[in-house]
């Protein structure tokens, strides 16, 4: 039984994020339906590299699934996404080996988190970017920020409702930005990434950045493994999961 993989990108906006759940609309039931349709009714389970909160976007969600028939790549990878909602993109479909896992293959990730300090607000960033009108040091959040990068234990950066218990994590690479006026962009790059952990840095960082947090605090928040301590979660609006990294797993 052939197993495919496929990079999908959607916007989270109008779904309860991505993992399947009994109420409320989600990215993984949409791509299993449409899978259904285009299998003759049959249910297709679909896999994927992790879950995105309600209103959290993606543009490079890794799936996988198993057919039990192969199909051509391009045109399945076409036909999936002219079939799927608007919102919804399918950006590659390869066949790889039935080892293959999109979750536990998975060896890092990368977010992005935008920011939208303009005054006033743009309506037209409402659902893409989160708004934070207040003044913000750049350069205090990333040496906020240099101080997360490596090996630590994130358990104060992790939300509540988790049942993982390993929360050491490596951040290779965890950087602010300006990309145009009056908007941010953070970038975190790792070997992965607990429940809410880039929302709860971005909003540490914020607090760093209008100077209601001192710089040297996220050494104490981290060594305290104190969810307290930490700043609020930043809204789900402005993180997007740009890629996740394997190996090559392509036959």
């Amino acid at each position: 039984m052939p197993r495919y993989k496929a990079i999908i990108a959607y916007d989270g906006t109008n779904y309860c994020g991505f993992q399947s759940q009994d109420n409320g609309k989600t990215v993984q039931g949409e791509i299993e339906r449409t899978l259904s349709k285009l299998n003759n009714g049959k249910r297709i389970i679909v896999h994927g590299s992790g879950r995105t909160d309600s209103g959290v976007h993606a543009k490079g969600q890794v799936i996988h699934f198993d057919l039990d028939h192969f199909r051509d790549e391009e045109k399945f990878r076409h036909a999936l996404d002219t079939q799927s909602a608007d919102d919804i993109a399918v950006k590659s479909v390869e066949i790889v080996d039935e080892a293959f896992h999109a979750r536990f293959n998975a060896q890092g990730k990368t977010y992005h988190y935008l920011v939208d300090y303009g005054k006033p607000k743009s309506p037209f960033t409402r659902f893409y970017a989160a708004f934070y009108p207040y003044d913000l040091d750049i350069k205090k959040m990333q040496e906020a920020l240099d101080k997360v990068v490596g090996t630590h234990d994130f358990s104060a950066f992790c939300a509540t409702g988790t049942s993982i218990e390993n929360k050491v994590r490596t951040i290779y690479e965890a950087k602010v930005e300006e990309i145009g006026q009056d908007q941010l962009r953070f970038t975190f790059r790792g070997n992965g990434f607990l429940y809410k952990m880039v929302r709860i840095l971005v909003g540490t960082m914020l607090k760093v950045g209008n100077n209601r947090l001192p710089v040297s605090e996220i050494d104490t928040i981290l060594a305290s493994h104190n969810r307290n301590l930490a700043g609020p979660t930043a809204h789900p609006e402005g993180l997007y999961l740009m890629e996740v990294y394997y190996e090559d797993s392509k036959k």
